[in-house]
This record gives structure tokens, sequence and C-alpha cells, in this order.
């Protein structure tokens, strides 16, 4: 069950694709959504910034400046999550009594580095829906995506980049390999698929074995009642990565997938697919570690 969903909330353009994609899910199970807003520390980014020897009254300036960097940005967060839960008719609380078995949402502040805190929230949340950003704060919303998959222990969803849908994903693909990773996240997305119309099975044609540990997820769904299908790819001229994608994309609104890829740590939890994935999906992805 998903009760709780973290947010971040930056007061930048990307916070509106973060909270349509938690609001199907809110609605659906009735859940709780927590906006986080880490706000930048002054003092320590203003140190950062100056010079050996700057003059007391330049660093004082800095941090002035910083600071109403940090108000303006805050503001404008806050208004709008609130103009988000007004329109969307979601009730504000800070308690689960509160909220009357509805949808709701809570906004919190924090101070100091984003990736640190989405982390510490992260690991009480049932799951983080954070997007990929906009020209320009790609580099935090991926260090973002990076900090919430690899050091919360909790599930991910990125919104596609096609508009997000309004309901629960009808058609959720499953991209499969016998790992500790698909596993844990077709264990969370369980919710999800149990509500699903199509479920299909995903696995590019590398050995039998794959075939294998697909009838067996499949016959494991079966248990659960729910019926899902299964499809080999043969990988195309542009991988198996791209052909995998491309055929999620055809049929389904999300993919479900670990993350995993090549060798040292963050290149094998981003290598590959999962680049991809995080870099350019048309659809929406809950991925899991």
């Amino acid at each position: 069950m998903i009760k709780t969903i973290l947010v971040p909330a930056t007061g930048g353009e990307a916070d509106a694709a973060g909270y349509a994609g938690a609001l199907p899910i809110a609605r659906s199970f009735a859940a709780h959504i927590d906006a986080l807003h880490v706000r930048m520390d002054p003092v320590e980014v203003a140190v950062s910034m100056s010079t050996e020897g700057a003059g007391g009254t330049l660093l004082e300036g800095i941090i002035d400046s910083l600071t109403r960097d940090a108000d303006a940005a805050e503001a404008k967060a806050r208004a709008g999550f609130s103009e988000f839960c007004s329109r969307e008719g979601l009730s504000l609380v800070t308690a689960p009594g509160e909220a009357a078995a509805k949808p709701s949402g809570q906004f919190h502040v924090e101070t100091g580095q984003e990736a640190r805190w989405t982390a510490v929230y992260g690991l009480t949340s049932d799951l983080a829906v954070a997007p990929r950003g906009v020209a320009g704060s790609d580099a935090v919303a991926r260090s973002t995506l990076e900090t919430l998959l690899l050091e919360s222990g909790r599930p991910l969803l990125i919104p596609g980049a096609l508009p997000t849908p309004t309901t629960l994903a009808e058609r959720i693909a499953i991209a499969w390999k016998p790992t500790a990773q698909a596993t844990r996240a077709v264990a969370y997305a369980m919710p999800l698929i149990a509500r699903a119309k199509e479920v299909t099975v995903l696995t590019v044609e590398e050995d039998e074995g794959r075939r294998d540990a697909a009838n067996r997820l499949i016959a494991y769904f079966a248990w659960h009642g729910i019926k899902a299908v299964a499809e080999r790819l043969a990988p195309g001229p542009l991988g198996a990565a791209a052909t995998l994608l491309a055929a999620a994309s055809a049929k389904a609104e999300l993919l479900v997938m670990g993350g995993y890829g090549h060798t040292r740590l963050r290149e094998w939890v981003f290598g590959g697919f999962t680049q991809r994935v995080l870099a350019d999906a048309p659809l929406s992805v809950l991925i899991a570690h």
C-alpha cells in the first residue's frame, strides 16, 4: 500500500511534473504528498564562493544576497504547492488523522544540501516522485534522482517526457531481469500492477534462462490474481536498451525496472539501459535499486 509520497519542491518549473506524477497515486490510495523544499545554507555557499582573504563586509554582502535568493525560492515553492493542493482539492494536514481517508499534502522546509535531505526524507516514504528537471537544472535534478535511488532504499517514480496521465497507469510494462534490483522494483510496484488492466513482462533475447525467469514471474503474478503476458525481444540495431524502451513505450504508460548496469557503484546502477531511461524515457518509470 502506498500512503506517503515524497516530492522535491524546488520552486522551479519541474515541480509541476512531480506533483502531476504523484497526484493519481495519491488519489487512488488516499495517500499523503510530502513536498520537500531544501533551502541553500547562505553561509556555507558564501564561504565556498568567496576568495581567500575576502573581507568581512564583502562576505556579509554575499550572505545577504544569498539569503534573499533562498527566501524567494522558498516562497515560490510554497506558493506553487499551495496552489496545486487548492486546485486539486488536497487538504493540507500534518497528522494522519486529519486527512479523513482522503489524499492530502504537507510542505516541509529544511536547510542544507538538497541531495542529503531528500535521501533522509526518502527513508520514511513509500514512494518518491522526482522529475528529470528542465534545461539549466538538469545537473541538480540528476543528483537528486541518483541520491534518492541509491540512498533512500525506496522506489523512485520519474514522470515521463510525455504528458503525465491523470489516472493510474492501465498498461504496465516490466523490464525483467532475474536480479535483486528488478525483483525489488516489482515488489514495490505491486499496488500499481494489481490495478493495471494489462501487464507485459519484457525481456531481451540473450539466453534461454531469461525466458524461464519471465515465465516464473508470470506464474508469481498469477498467484496474486494478476494476468500478465511475456514478450521476448530481439536486440535491434541500436542495442538492447533502445529496443526494450521502444517496446515499453508502445505498450504501456508505466515501465517498472531495476537499476543495474556496469561494475563501479554509480556506473553499475546508472549504466546502459538505466542511463537511457533517466535521460529521456517518453513514459513514466518506476525504478528501484
